[in-house]
């Protein structure tokens, strides 16, 4: 295989894998949370350096939730039954979505806190 089918390949596989995510409820629930923060930032006309931050934000909470889901997959598959440490590796990956989610809570708050106190006061 050449190094471009390669890279092809290489896509396809995460285009399929990005099809997967999207049929998780959880990751659902992030991706609506990040429409509704896109909205929001666009009619607040938050500013390119903020944008960017809420972006990173977003892609965190999603890569996050994306490897938990990859891992709780391949866990299930390994250890079908209850496993003191695939829970363990579960919940810990968990905890990883978690903290990306928190994150971007507050990073959230940081961005919005003036242009919503300034809508507001006006």
């Amino acid at each position: 295989m050449s190094w471009l089918a390669e890279r092809a390949a290489s896509f396809r596989f995460a285009l399929r894998g990005l099809a997967a995510l999207a049929r998780e409820p959880n990751a659902r629930i992030h991706a609506a949370a990040a429409l509704a923060v896109i909205v929001l930032a666009a009619a607040l006309g938050v500013g390119r350096h903020d944008g960017a931050l809420l972006a990173l934000a977003i892609g965190l909470v999603l890569a996050a939730e994306a490897l938990n889901t990859a891992l709780e997959a391949l866990a299930d598959h390994v250890a079908p039954g209850v496993h003191p440490l695939v829970a363990r590796a579960k919940d810990i990956a968990a905890a990883g979505v978690l903290l990306a989610a928190l994150t971007a809570v507050a990073v959230g708050l940081l961005v919005f806190w003036k242009p919503l106190l300034a809508r507001l006061v006006s």
